[in-house]
């Protein structure tokens, strides 16, 4: 007969994500999961899996409960508010914890190596369908003559993804809120027909 878990899942997966969010994928050993969950190796390897299953799930957990500023962003009735409800939700999120600075897309795994494939690949995919959505509604913007006729929704999806990226990264290395926040205002003023 199976044993009953004796711990919370998902108090759990949100350990595993903060630990992900703050050392990346490959900065994340098993004993630093099992510090922060307080959970023994084989009980996490028998709730989520192994390590990449891990990361897999608290990516999902990280998009619909901390990365979701992107989608409702979407709903803005212009695209200069998609770029700076973006812009802002970065800078705010990317600051919000003193120990989970940055983000879990951008530090998950940028630099790592052949073993890390995996998490490498999902967050390269996680942040093209980012991109692909915005493309889509600064298409919509475009044909709605929010946008001028010459203005590229490809690029302007990319020009807001490299900021809010730099923001990340910014946030990372010790930028305040304040001076992010001043950087994301300082790109949706260059945005087409502002």
């Amino acid at each position: 007969m199976p044993r009953q878990r004796t711990f919370d899942t998902d108090e759990a997966l949100e350990a595993v994500l903060r630990v992900f969010w703050s050392k990346g994928y490959e900065g994340t050993s098993y004993s630093d999961l099992v510090a922060a969950t307080g959970v023994e190796r084989p009980a996490l390897y028998s709730a989520f899996g192994n390590k990449e299953a891990m990361f897999l799930r608290a990516l999902e957990r990280y998009a619909s409960n901390y990365g979701n500023y992107v989608w409702e962003a979407l709903r803005e009735p212009t695209s200069r508010r998609v770029a700076t409800r973006v812009l802002e939700g970065a800078a705010e999120l990317t600051t919000r914890y003193a120990s989970n600075t940055g983000c879990l897309g951008i530090n998950g795994a940028l630099a790592a190596s052949d073993d890390a494939e995996p998490a490498r690949r999902a967050l390269i995919e996680w942040r093209a369908a980012g991109e692909e959505a915005l493309r889509q509604r600064f298409e919509q913007a475009k044909k709605e003559g929010d946008l001028p006729k010459d203005a590229d929704p490809a690029t302007l999806a990319a020009f807001l993804l490299a900021v809010s990226h730099g923001i990340a990264v910014q946030a990372k290395a010790g930028f305040s809120q304040d001076k992010l926040l001043q950087v994301a205002r300082q790109a949706v003023n260059t945005w087409p027909g502002a």
